[in-house]
């Protein structure tokens, strides 16, 4: 990924916690000429190596089951995304252009045959998204015999992360008045991604301007 210093997030608690907050990725695979891409839910395990590990499952039918062994993974994690008009600057000499956050992670995998393992994986998944739940939903243990006959479909595997890119895109480019500028122009759209750029922008200059040494 294409990343301009000014752009660049390498805190890896920021991105740990990103890639928590939009785990719903896009697992990108290439076996000789053919790159495969499948859209799932990778869950974040950080005391694992380095770099923490990514464990997931998809469908054994799925092409990209036999992909899975290449040495080289990446998962991409979207984040809010959202089109910058340049007559929010109210400046001449200024262009569109899109503010966004992605997250890559890069690693090799393992595979999870193992029921034992495989079922553990499932309950990972029911135990993280179901915790925002009023009432948290967990398998139950009258449904053990469908769970077992629903495993030989699966794949499970564990990304061992060899590497983390971050870019957080917000105008840091541009003088803090203009990203004030653009902030009150997103304030003004009624989508959630522009106001979720909105508050990343905010939150990402206000930081910057309390790293600023006073003047003397």
């Amino acid at each position: 990924m294409y990343v301009p210093s000014s752009f660049a997030e390498t805190d890896l608690e920021t991105l740990h916690r990103f890639v928590e907050q939009h785990s719903f990725a896009t697992l990108v695979t290439n076996a000789g000429d053919c790159s495969f891409a499948s859209h799932l839910p990778l869950l974040l395990d950080r005391a694992e190596g380095e770099f923490g590990q990514l464990i997931g499952h998809l469908a054994k039918a799925n092409p990209q089951a036999d992909q899975l062994q290449s040495k080289n993974l990446l998962a991409i994690f979207h984040g809010p995304h959202a089109y910058i008009s340049p007559a929010w600057y109210e400046s001449n000499h200024t262009v569109p252009t899109w503010n966004y956050q992605a997250v890559h992670v890069y690693g090799s995998c393992i595979l999870e045959n193992d029921p034992a393992q495989l079922k553990q994986i499932l309950k990972q998944y029911v135990a993280f998204y179901e915790a925002v739940q009023p009432a948290p939903w967990s398998i139950p243990d009258s449904d053990a015999d469908f769970v077992d006959s629903l495993l030989p479909a699966i794949v499970g595997f564990r990304i061992q992360i060899k590497r983390v890119e971050g870019k957080f895109k917000l105008n840091q480019n541009q003088t803090a008045e203009r990203q004030q500028k653009v902030i009150n122009a997103l304030r003004q759209q009624t989508g959630e991604n522009q106001q979720a750029i909105a508050d990343q922008m905010q939150a990402n200059l206000q930081e910057s301007e309390n790293d600023t040494p006073p003047r003397l």
